[in-house]
């Protein structure tokens, strides 16, 4: 449940269809906690292209691109924290990484740019490394601008702009050529949104400078292995000292098979029990060992009296009715 946020009763159920059929595929008799993986990554990445070539040169690029998103979330206290990162292509993405987002109602600042920075992680890790950017940090580039935006224009998170929202909840604004403020409160939001790209960007680069030796670890592993844990950074960096009551699934925990359930053993009988069931046992033998009475041979009633002795007590009876006495007769 951890590793499906947002996901919709038919997302889900296509995961489980995915995992029983990677499990098929393996000729298993049941499935796994790592064919759910597998099978949530299929879901949201789409199919693991294994015959996509990429050049050495790349490959290393795009380790080092995700290890300082990985590296950045892991030392931020606001930022999610990770759950699984690969270098496998997967639909059109040469790379991915999978956080576990917390549930939150509302979302403050230090939040919001927490999130921001360790969206900028990659490209500053790239910049570091490298001393070069790539095109790889396009979807990072495109959400943090948006992101940046609402805070400036939305959330009135912005000195200069101040408690103002240009949000409209009619949702006509897009259809609109008509900008709700001047073009000099226009030039005022693009300046403090380039501002606080800026700002989080600098200081993914100090965070990524201050951990350097931890970040080429973790992406040398992330080369060798192709995909990391939380459990990973955890061994290089440390566990977060504000992590949560609701863990992160470790490898261990997402590549163990359930196991058995052991069978149940026979439970001990007492002797007092014991000896209980077996008089009962006796008591029982011997009333199936006697014999079965014929009443016809033997003159038994169902009271148990002779037809002997039950024509006697009748003649007797029959004695004592009114008008037989001798004292009444007389």
């Amino acid at each position: 449940a951890k590793q499906t946020p947002g996901f919709s009763g038919a997302d889900i159920a296509n995961v489980c269809n995915e995992s029983a059929l990677i499990a098929a595929r393996k000729n298993k008799k049941s499935v796994g906690r790592l064919d759910f993986l597998d099978a949530v990554d299929r879901i949201i990445g789409g199919l693991e292209k294994k015959n996509k070539i990429i050049k050495k040169g790349e490959k290393r690029t795009i380790a080092w691109h995700e290890a300082g998103h990985a590296t950045v979330s892991w030392l931020l206290e606001h930022a999610h924290p990770l759950v699984k990162v690969t270098i496998i292509p997967r639909g059109k993405a040469l790379g991915a990484a999978w956080y576990l987002p917390e549930e939150r109602q509302i979302t403050t600042t230090e939040q919001m740019l927490d999130e921001m920075c360790a969206t900028l992680g990659g490209r500053a890790s790239e910049e570091l490394t490298f001393k070069k950017i790539s095109t790889g940090a396009l979807n990072d580039l495109e959400r943090v601008t948006k992101q940046a935006f609402a805070m400036i224009s939305y959330f009135g998170m912005s000195d200069k702009i101040g408690n103002i929202s240009y949000y409209d909840s009619s949702g006509q604004q897009e259809y609109s050529f008509h900008k709700p403020y001047s073009e000099k409160t226009a030039e005022t939001i693009d300046e403090e949104v380039k501002a606080l790209i800026d700002i989080q960007y600098k200081r993914a680069k100090v965070l990524l400078s201050k951990n350097k030796k931890g970040l080429s670890e973790l992406a040398e592993i992330l080369l060798e292995k192709e995909v990391i844990f939380s459990d990973d950074l955890e061994k290089i960096f440390g566990k977060r000292p504000w992590v949560s009551e609701e863990l992160v699934p470790s490898r261990s925990e997402l590549t163990a098979e359930p196991k058995a359930e052991p069978k149940a053993k026979p439970k001990a009988i007492s002797k007092t029990k014991a000896n209980a069931v077996a008089k009962g046992s006796e008591i029982k033998e011997s009333a199936e060992s006697e014999p079965e009475v014929d009443i016809n041979e033997t003159g038994i009633t169902e009271t148990g009296e002779t037809e002997k002795g039950k024509a006697e007590k009748g003649k007797a009876e029959k004695g004592k009715e009114p008008g037989s006495t001798s004292e009444e007769n007389g």
